[in-house]
Parts: C-alpha cells; structure tokens; sequence
C-alpha cells in the first residue's frame, strides 16, 4: 500500500468501522457479570488467561463473594484457591482484594465511572478501565489487549507496541461513540479470523482495506 495521508488513514478507518459493524453486529464483552463491580474482578483475572476460563471461576467466586464488601472480608487463602485456574493467582487475589477494599473504604462500595478513579485502584490498567466504562457504564472507550494489538498493526492503524500509544492512534481514527463497539469487534475479529498463527485472510471482511502482506497477496489472486 503507498504512503497514506492522515485523510487517506482516516477514511480508511472509517470503512473499516462500518466492515466490521456488518460483519460482527453482535460483538459483545464475553465475560459474565451481572454487576460492574463483577464486570471490574473478572477484567482483572483476566489478564493472561481466556475468558471462558474466567467464566468457569467467577461462577464460584460471585456465587459467594459478588459484592465489594464481601470480597474485602474474604479470607485470601480461600480466594487464592478459587482464582488458582486463572494463572497468577497470588497476584490476582491481593490485586481483587485490594481493590475490593479500596472500593469500600474510599467509594462507598460503588465503582466509580471515571479513568483517573478506575486506575488508582490496585490492578487496574487502563484496559481495565476501558472495558468497565464501555461495557458496565456505556461511557466510550478503548481498551487494548494483544488482539487489538495485532489486528490493528496489520490493518496500520498503529504502528505501536505500547497500549496508551495505540490507544490514542485509534481515538484519534475511531469516531467516539464506536469506540466500545470498535473494541470488542476487532477482539472477535482477532478470535475468529485475524487470528495470531494463521490468519483468515481469503475470507476476511476487512481484506479490502487491509496493507498486511498476505492480504495483498490474496487480493492479488482472486
């Protein structure tokens, strides 16, 4: 692909917005929760490991410690036990313990709705953040994991390695009021067919608009 202008990457962008609406128009958050502060444990447990795994421990963990208060009371051996399957889960138990507490010492048992607030708890990045704002409280925002990493590397919408960095590449692309929607659909999109090893790329919606090298080569042979 030539050397694209701000304009030229922006139109782009857009088209892909609008290609990945058709293609996944039911691309939700695949973790279960019922309650933002669930929706805040379950982003953090998370990290490294795959959401249907979460699911399988926030089952067991919500059925007894659901609300802030209860977690902030539980007895971390116990939780560590629960959490073991999700990997790192000495880590994760003092992060959802902490911030259990800090939610019920500082917030009144409330999550709050704000980046600057959701990032002074214990174990909250900005993914996290953005995942909770967007999903729990519909405020817009994008949140960065290694499928939104990878799918927009290739779709050269970032040429970042760093989250806050791409983060910012795509506001400034992404109209904001697709920002959650874009998020989880790219995360789908890098599930089912942009995937890591062996991409999709004869079959994917995007392919029109996307400068990765195979994609270019299967533009060339249909």
């Amino acid at each position: 692909m030539p050397r694209e202008t701000r304009t030229q990457r922006a139109r782009r962008a857009l088209r892909i917005v609008r290609a990945l609406a058709q293609a996944y128009p039911d691309a939700a958050c695949a973790l279960h929760f019922d309650t933002p502060f669930q929706l805040l444990v379950a982003t953090i447990l998370s990290a490294q490991c795959t959401d249907a795994k979460v699911n399988e421990v926030t089952r067991m963990l919500f059925r007894r410690f659901g609300t802030p208060r209860a977690l902030a009371e539980a007895d971390p051996v116990e939780i560590e036990a629960i959490v073991r399957p999700t990997g790192f889960y000495r880590q994760k138990t003092k992060s959802i313990l902490a911030t259990a507490c800090e939610l019920v010492e500082k917030h009144a048992g409330t999550v709050p709705k704000t980046l600057e607030e959701l990032t002074k708890l214990r174990g909250v990045a900005r993914k996290t953040a953005n995942v909770v704002l967007g999903t729990a409280f519909g405020i817009p925002g994008i949140a960065v994991d290694t499928h939104m990493t990878r799918v927009n590397q290739r779709l050269r919408l970032t040429e970042s390695d760093d989250p806050v960095r791409i983060e910012r590449d795509l506001m400034e692309l992404v109209p904001e009021a697709e920002w959650t929607q874009y998020t989880h659909r790219v995360i789908h999109h890098g599930r089912v067919c942009c995937t890591a090893r062996a991409p999709r790329c004869d079959g994917c919606p995007l392919r029109r608009d996307c400068p990765w090298p195979t994609s270019r080569a299967s533009r060339a042979r249909s």
